[in-house]
């Protein structure tokens, strides 16, 4: 699985490669600005980038920006930010497109290295990997939102899981309920938010940018 990495600070960029590397990726390029970055992306077409919202040469969203722009050239490009603080604008403007293919995590997070590396690869894969402080910004400002009004506390619970990018089981036992409870949570936020089965089944990706991008 081909990586293009963009970190500023020499000691992470070169951590993140040694452990990228230690678990089977193969890193396309690593890079330390914004306009390398895009360029890199638009080249490579990586299977997962792995993102510093803040890059030079103005270290505000130089990261972010040169992401957007390459999943508006290859739609669907995965996308795996890290921040060193919940910025819920940026995290909007991440998810507006509806492509799926995205996480959001705070730095701090790299140092589970089990926790990282699973974000990596369910990025690769099409899912979302999203940080639970992340979320709670999000949930707070999305309250309000219809059709998410429509949806239960517990239902509310399930989705924020999801959005972590957690299964059924893991949701099951966070929560301390059966399989098949979640799963009829599941179903019930599937009909709230009116997303009948497809070809892809991919509602649950849908579900979560729905609640994240309301």
């Amino acid at each position: 699985m081909r990586v293009v990495l963009a970190e500023d600070l020499f000691l992470l960029r070169d951590g993140l490669i040694r452990l990228l590397e230690a678990h089977g990726f193969e890193i396309a390029a690593a890079v330390d600005n914004g306009p390398d970055l895009l360029k890199a992306l638009l080249e490579h077409r990586p299977d997962v980038a792995v993102v510093d919202v803040r890059l030079p040469p103005s270290f505000t969203d130089e990261g972010l920006r040169a992401a957007i722009e390459a999943r508006r050239a290859v739609p669907g490009l995965p996308v795996l930010v890290l921040s060193q603080y919940v910025e819920q604008l940026y995290a909007r403007e991440l998810l507006a497109d509806g492509a799926g293919a995205i996480g959001y995590l705070l730095k701090d997070r790299v140092f589970d290295s089990g926790q990282f590396i699973d974000a990596v690869r369910r990025v690769a894969g099409g899912g979302t990997a999203m940080d639970p402080e992340v979320i709670a910004k999000l949930l707070a400002r999305n309250v309000r939102n219809e059709p998410l009004s429509q949806i239960t506390p517990r239902e509310r619970e399930v989705l924020g899981l999801m959005a972590e990018g957690r299964s059924n089981a893991a949701i099951a036992a966070r929560l301390v309920v059966t399989e098949k409870a979640v799963g009829k949570h599941i179903a019930n936020i599937f009909t709230k938010l009116d997303l009948p089965i497809d070809e892809d089944d991919n509602r649950r990706v849908r579900a979560v940018l729905a609640y994240l991008n309301a």
